[in-house]
C-alpha cells in the first residue's frame, strides 16, 4: 500500500522559504502513471492544489501562487519537495501531499505550518 508521509518545521518566519518533503513507501516515485502533489488548507478555507511532479520528473504549479513554488524530487531517497518563497502569514495551512495513479490515490496526514514572527 502507498503511504505518505509530510516533514519539516512546524514554524516559519515571514519572508523565509517553506521547506517540506514528502517521504513515499509502497511504490516508486519514478513509476508510470503517478502524480505527486502538494495541496494545502488554510484555516478555515478549502484546499487549494499548489503543483505536482509527475513519474518522469516534469513538475506544474497552480496559477495563484506559481511565482513562488518550486516542486522537486530525490529519486535516491524516494521523496519529493516543496519550496514556498517569501512566506506570508497567509501561507499558515495544513500541507498535504497526495498520489494520483492506478491505486485510486492516498494523502499524507498532512503537516500544520504556521508562519509566523
Amino acid at each position: 500500500q502507498v503511504q505518505l508521509q509530510e516533514l519539516g518545521p512546524g514554524l516559519v518566519k515571514p519572508s523565509q522559504t517553506l521547506s517540506l518533503t514528502c517521504t513515499v513507501s509502497g511504490v516508486s516515485i519514478t513509476t508510470g502513471q503517478y502524480w505527486w502533489h502538494w495541496i494545502r488548507q488554510p484555516p478555515g478555507k478549502g484546499l487549494e492544489w499548489l503543483g505536482d511532479i509527475n513519474a518522469g520528473g516534469a513538475a506544474a504549479y497552480g496559477p495563484s501562487l506559481k511565482s513562488r513554488t518550486s516542486i522537486s524530487r530525490d529519486t535516491s531517497r524516494n521523496q519529493f519537495s516543496l519550496q514556498l518563497t517569501s512566506v506570508t502569514p497567509e501561507d499558515t495551512a495544513v500541507y498535504y501531499c497526495a498520489e494520483t495513479g492506478p491505486g485510486g490515490g492516498h494523502w499524507g496526514q498532512g503537516i500544520l505550518v504556521t508562519v509566523s514572527s
